[in-house]
């Protein structure tokens, strides 16, 4: 047994060691590219584009699902969007190159809305149209929520909006399993995860194809590290129970609300999210694109620059109240 214990124990820090090496090249290759923004507990890292066309005019603020970052939504939609106007990327806590605020409540998207709102302050920005992405769906809907005053609108871009049937994926159980989670994150989640990476970065595009080069561009391998592994994978294995609390309220939201889903979406079903939101949210308009998968921000971004667009022509800004006034 003794002999059992020291080769294990022999076998988990030769791994740990080849992880913390592969982490700290991680990190290097894909530094910060934004600034870092304080918030109870830590701080947050954004990336501005474009600039306010007008003033009072609602900046648009990207939110990423899971398994990515902020480099995510920069690919497919910062050339789009950052001509409409002040443009802001966040990596979600825990993400990227933001710090795992929020404390035992950190994978809430209630708690990780109340983050952002606090970015946002300091970076006064006082009204905003978010763009989220699956996950971020999640976290745009949050917001909107407790911050109705804070939200102008919301594009939602294949969203999980309601508690689904069944479970998750068997590395998110795994993740999140007492001792043998962190144990993996901290021993196999990187070696394993690089050999992985590029299947799963294209698995899921399907049915389209991803962009060239980019889990290098879109700086996925930032999730393998120890601590963002973690962190992905209670955002995701918590999900489902955020979700029971949120989606009654729902339908107290009252901002305009643009849903863009593909019909060929395997993640995350449309029926049960997209579908089921537009029926719950008074002011919701839903469009299915046919033929596209679970990221429609990479295969139609045109379209999504054009909900947004749509959003900030439906909404005033103060500017506009005090003339018409």
């Amino acid at each position: 047994m003794v002999f059992y214990i020291f080769s294990f124990a022999l076998v988990f820090s030769a791994l740990s060691a080849v992880s913390a090496v592969l982490a700290a090249l991680i990190s290097r290759v894909h530094s910060p590219q934004g600034h870092f923004v304080d918030v109870t507990g830590g701080r947050l890292h954004l990336v501005e584009l474009g600039a306010a066309q007008r003033p009072g005019d609602p900046a648009i603020v990207l939110i990423h699902g899971a398994s990515a970052n902020l480099e995510d939504m920069r690919i497919a939609l910062g050339d789009h969007l950052a001509p409409q106007g002040r443009v802001i990327l966040i990596d979600r806590p825990g993400r990227g190159w933001s710090e795992r605020v929020g404390g035992k409540d950190a994978a809430s998207p209630t708690q990780q809305a109340a983050s952002v709102r606090e970015a946002l302050d300091t970076i006064c920005v006082r009204r905003a149209i978010l763009v989220g992405h699956s996950w971020g769906g999640a976290l745009a809907l949050a917001f909107a929520l407790d911050y109705p005053d804070r939200t102008a609108g919301l594009v939602l871009l294949a969203p999980t909006t309601h508690p689904w049937r069944g479970g998750i994926s068997w590395y998110y159980s795994l993740a999140t399993t007492p001792v043998v989670g962190p144990l993996f994150a901290h021993a196999l989640a990187a070696p394993l995860g690089l050999m992985l990476i590029n299947t799963a970065g294209s698995a899921a595009f399907l049915p389209q194809s991803g962009p060239p080069d980019y889990v290098t561009r879109s700086a996925s391998a930032l999730v393998l590290r120890p601590s963002a592994f973690l962190a992905n994978a209670r955002d995701v294995a918590e999900l489902k129970s955020n979700l029971i609390a949120m989606s009654p309220r729902y339908e107290t939201i009252a901002a305009p609300v643009v849903i863009l889903t593909g019909d060929r979406d395997e993640a995350v079903s449309p029926d049960v999210h997209a579908r089921a939101l537009a029926k719950a949210v008074p002011q919701a308009r839903l469009e299915v694109l046919p033929g596209v998968g679970h990221m429609p921000h990479h295969a139609r971004p045109e379209r999504v620059a054009d909900a947004v667009r749509e959003v900030m022509q439906s909404v005033k800004s103060p500017a506009d109240q005090v003339t018409d006034s």
